[in-house]
């Protein structure tokens, strides 16, 4: 299993400074609170670090809602001056003992990239589909780093280049 330290791009930050804050939204699901409040802790971090803004964080009920709330808050925003530049979606999905954790992590998974090739900003994929709660923690800090903090790496990262691309 990969873990964080195998990733060099994770550790390169030099192209992150930005002449403006960085927008950012955070939609995340009410299932597996204690995970996903850790999530959101270290893309915050990651964020602010970097002179981020976290712009607007919205909660939906569960990982099937993840893509309706992030094009909803997509809609919501994208005519206001302050319009994200990207949106990072959390979750935590934990196989149980039904078919359910396929049928959820497929629908997330397909939504989110169904949003990348619709809006015009990034949606950052940062749900966890684990097959036990011990392994949340192995990627909340543990042997596989941390995945909240990732997701706001990328957010950056996604931006930085967009950045990049249009001044072009």
């Amino acid at each position: 299993m990969a873990q964080s330290q195998d990733s060099k791009s994770l550790h390169d930050t030099i192209g992150l400074v930005f002449s403006t804050p960085p927008r950012v939204v955070i939609v995340h699901t009410e299932w597996n609170d204690a995970i996903v409040r850790e999530l959101k802790n270290g893309c915050e971090s990651s964020i602010h670090k970097f002179g981020g803004e976290i712009i607007d964080v919205i909660s939906v009920p569960g990982a099937f809602e993840l893509p309706f709330g992030c094009r909803m808050i997509w809609n919501h925003l994208e005519k206001s001056d302050e319009k994200p530049e990207a949106i990072i979606a959390f979750g935590a999905v934990i196989r149980g003992g039904t078919p359910h954790f396929e049928y959820v992590s497929k629908a997330v998974t397909d939504g989110i990239v169904q949003l990348n090739l619709m809006l015009p900003v990034p949606t950052i994929f940062g749900v966890l589909t684990l097959d036990t709660v011990e392994q949340a923690w192995e990627r909340l800090g543990g042997a596989h780093g941390h995945k909240g903090e990732e997701a706001g790496l990328t957010a950056l990262k996604m931006i930085a280049l967009h950045r990049k691309k249009v001044a072009l």
